[in-house]
């Protein structure tokens, strides 16, 4: 499940929207490295500022997702990407998956900005690839059957050492890492729930889960945002005083 044998070709045709993240990454990381290009600009136009979110620029709320501090950053998330991402994409579909890695990403971003003082700043796509361990961990509460054992072993060591390193590496955005993984968690949650008694189809494409194929056709996934977002933000409200 998290081995990749696929060549690169065949990456790209499995796992379009995996691969089309990663190429985003790498783009906007060389477009701030390379001395032609005004990179400074870059990090000033898409860089989470608690402050200038506050006086409107509310696009800061998505754009850190595709910003990266350095190459040890861009390539831990996107090597987190390539392992993690293509299994869900494979699940969810194209869509949902996108729904799911931007909401992630999205309420990480906002309890940055409601829980971390007007000053500060934060890049990358660690919070919304944190809502991907959330949905794994929801699958694995609520629907261990799609899992192998071993699976199931390496997605919650693998949670829990990122959020034991969460606490212990300096400059980290503990609070997007903790709640992007409590989106995922609530997204896949709904999902899976309302999934349990839905009829369901073996996955036999590369990449795929082994066991069953919840069915999520039911369930629309603006509802799911929807709910995520409401109990997010009812967290977040209680956090914040």
């Amino acid at each position: 499940m998290f081995t990749r044998t696929e060549s690169f070709k065949e990456f790209i045709r499995y796992y379009p929207v995996v691969s089309a993240i990663i190429c985003i990454h790498m783009i906007i990381y060389l477009l701030t490295v390379i001395p032609l290009f005004p990179n400074t600009l870059i990090f000033e136009k898409l860089a989470g500022v608690n402050l200038y979110i506050v006086q409107g620029e509310y696009w800061r709320l998505l754009s850190p997702i595709i910003l990266h501090s350095g190459f040890p950053h861009v390539l831990f998330n996107s090597f987190s990407l390539v392992l993690f991402g293509p299994a869900l994409e494979r699940l969810l579909g194209k869509t949902r998956f996108i729904l799911l890695y931007i909401t992630a990403g999205a309420a990480a971003n906002i309890a940055t900005l409601l829980l971390e003082p007007l000053t500060y700043i934060h890049v990358g796509a660690s919070g919304a690839i944190f809502g991907l361990f959330g949905y794994f961990a929801a699958i694995i509460v609520f629907r261990k059957e799609l899992l192998s054992r071993e699976n199931s072993q390496i997605i919650l060591t693998i949670t829990i050492i990122g959020v034991i390193m969460t606490f212990l590496q300096p400059n980290i955005n503990v609070t997007a890492h903790l709640f992007g993984l409590l989106a995922g968690f609530l997204i896949g949650a709904a999902s899976l729930a309302k999934g349990r008694t839905s009829s369901s189809s073996s996955i036999i494409r590369p990449g795929g889960l082994s066991g069953i194929r919840p069915s999520l056709k039911g369930v629309p996934a603006s509802r799911l945002v929807l709910w995520g977002v409401i109990i997010i933000l009812a967290v977040l409200g209680i956090l914040s005083r």
